[in-house]
């Protein structure tokens, strides 16, 4: 995520005219380096689950942005997979989540994904988890 964000600080540097005076840059760069919220962990290892019984797997954020951020879609990759999230906005500094319910039916290695989009970006970020759903 940072090198996403020198990236594009170096590249709306490197189409600002010469004229540009050093605040609005310093405005560009301040806005651009706040518009994200910051995800505690994209992907998860639940480790081995028993069959048979679902397991919930929360997904934490915080809004480092500076205004209030709202979830806007949770898209599961599976029909096994249920969501829940924060409906509420999320104030700058605070915390939300995405919870996603795996219903271990099936024994063996899996891996899913969640997709979520927020107010912050039109951009959707895919959350992974995995782990083995052991026989009982």
């Amino acid at each position: 995520m940072k090198i996403l964000k020198i990236s594009v600080i170096a590249l709306m540097l490197a189409v600002i005219p010469a004229s540009a005076s050093v605040l609005n840059v310093k405005k560009i760069i301040e806005n651009v380096a706040d518009a994200v919220i910051s995800w505690k962990s994209e992907t998860i290892d639940v480790g081995q689950i028993p069959q048979g019984t679902p397991k919930t797997i929360k997904f934490e954020f915080t809004n480092e942005t500076s205004k209030p951020v709202l979830i806007t879609n949770v898209r599961a990759s599976c029909g096994c997979t249920a969501t829940d999230y924060s409906k509420e906005s999320i104030a700058p500094g605070k915390t939300g989540y995405v919870n996603a319910i795996y219903n271990a039916a099936s024994a063996g290695v899996f891996t899913k994904s969640v997709t979520v989009t927020t107010s912050d970006s039109d951009a959707a970020k895919q959350l992974t988890f995995k782990g083995t759903v052991v026989a009982k």
